[in-house]
């Protein structure tokens, strides 16, 4: 999960192709996904829960939170994924994805104040970077 993120902040979509489930491959549109719409500024990704996906095993889910910024508003990506192993590597085959906005908090968040996004994490080890 972190590579797929780390590759779609850098715009690296061969790697996001490549760990694609095979029946995923097809569909995937590279020209859509190299051109986002609106600004987007990745912040940070927080894993957040993993059930199965060891070395025995052959699927795996994560749950995670992504947090970006696009057009000035801070964003949350949440997203329980699915995978499974295929020729030895962990590959993504589908998800449930669900994309919030994060509300403006009244006045300004302090640096230690609870981080807005919902992360659990302070202002100041989270959106405060």
């Amino acid at each position: 999960m972190r590579s797929r993120y780390t590759a779609f902040s850098e715009g690296n979509w061969g790697h996001i192709k490549r760990t694609y489930a095979r029946e995923m491959q097809d569909a995937f549109d590279r020209s859509m996904a190299e051109s986002p719409p609106g600004n987007v500024e990745w912040l940070g990704l927080d894993i957040l829960g993993v059930s199965e996906g060891s070395e025995h095993d052959d699927t795996g889910i994560v749950e995670f939170a992504a947090r970006f910024r696009k057009d000035g508003v801070l964003r949350i990506h949440r997203e329980k994924s699915n995978f499974c192993r295929e020729n030895g590597e962990w590959i993504y085959v589908d998800g449930e994805v669900r994309v919030e906005q994060v509300p403006d908090s009244p006045g300004k968040t302090g640096r230690n104040d609870p981080c807005p996004c919902g992360s659990g994490l302070k202002f100041k080890k989270c959106c405060g970077r």
